[in-house]
């Protein structure tokens, strides 16, 4: 099955432009003192740099070399086109004019070799900002379990658990109760109270679970 070619609006609009430019460009290299083959050769030129710098930026992303070349060959299309309408006297062409079209092809020979043959590095490239990414969500807090909190299942035909038994009173020799009994007995006498466990114990010197067990035999 054959295809049908179709005319492109777009495509068609591309040949018209690129047509004229070529056109324009011809001429003032003509009227820049370029004759014959040499007239024809400048918009080749210029157009094989500005394809060459966008392949460039197509085939490596934003670069700045290829940006600076592209924007040249840009300006030298545009300013034949310009120049060509009326703007500059072709017939009698400024000497700057013709200075620009003697040195184009040693630039485009320049611009051709550093797009064709200069590494891409990561400092020729632009940056280019990325999209903030989406902050994870925060996890759930898990719930945290009191075990004083939580009751305690109690198993059928089991005890309730016995609360610990109290520490027993220590021991006291009888000679340091004889001797506790001389100082409340003098402390009684002196003072016409019975000595009370505070006294006691600092006339002892002993911890005060000690002096408790001596007051209960003393009393």
């Amino acid at each position: 099955m054959t295809r049908q070619l179709r005319p492109d609006a777009v495509l068609v609009q591309a040949v018209i432009a690129g047509a004229l430019s070529f056109a324009h460009l011809h001429d003032l290299a003509a009227a820049a003192g370029q004759s014959g083959w040499k007239a024809w050769a400048y918009p080749i030129s210029v157009d094989l740099l500005l394809v060459a710098a966008w392949r460039r930026l197509r085939a490596v992303g934003s670069s700045r070399l290829a940006w600076c070349w592209f924007l040249i060959a840009l300006i030298a299309s545009l300013g034949a086109n310009v120049a060509t309408a009326g703007f500059l006297d072709l017939a009698h062409p400024p000497a700057w004019l013709r200075f620009g079209v003697a040195g184009w092809p040693a630039l485009a020979f320049l611009g051709g070799t550093l797009l064709a043959h200069s590494p891409t590095t990561a400092g020729d490239r632009v940056p280019v900002p990325s999209a903030p990414a989406a902050p994870a969500p925060a996890p759930a807090p898990e719930p945290v379990s009191d075990p004083a909190a939580s009751p305690v299942p109690l198993v059928a035909g089991e005890d309730t658990p016995a609360l610990p038994a109290a520490d027993p009173a220590p021991a006291v020799p009888a000679a340091l109760v004889a001797h506790a009994r001389k100082v409340a007995d003098d402390h009684q006498a002196r003072t016409g109270s019975p000595i009370d466990t505070d006294t006691l114990r600092a006339r002892l010197g002993v911890p005060a679970p000690m002096v408790d067990a001596i007051a209960a035999q003393i009393t």
